[in-house]
């Protein structure tokens, strides 16, 4: 119901950390929406926990990202935020790695963020 909504999945990576999102926000990833599913038996489902096979600092990026989407997609009026505001915060030498992670988690980046990675990380 609703308050399996708004509670709280861990995503872990590969190196150890471990990382608290809401399950709405983890839900923006069809993938971990998936792995999510109170219809599935998968691990994930039991345990509310998604590894994700990227460093920390790929999977924290992956996080922040589905945060933004989640709450400027959400109800209510918000200012208009420039995609560039999240893109300026990505370390270029992690830059690829979150294009690859974003591709298997199906849905977390959209066009326009693709586009503004590959062109501005193009030359790491």
């Amino acid at each position: 119901g609703a308050e399996k909504r708004d509670d709280w999945v861990k995503i872990t990576s590969s190196d150890g950390y471990s990382f608290l999102v809401k399950r709405s926000v983890a839900a923006i990833s069809g993938t971990l929406k998936n792995m999510l599913s109170e219809d599935s038996s998968f691990r994930e489902a039991i345990a509310n926990t998604c590894p994700i096979s990227e460093r920390a600092a790929v999977v924290e990026k992956v996080c922040e990202y589905m945060s933004f989407k989640a709450y400027y997609e959400g109800p209510g009026s918000k200012e208009g935020v420039d995609v560039n505001e999240f893109t300026e915060r990505i370390p270029p030498e992690v830059a690829l790695e979150l294009l690859l992670a974003a591709d298997y988690l199906e849905g977390v980046l959209d066009s326009s963020i693709w586009g503004l990675l590959t062109v501005e990380h193009h030359a790491v």
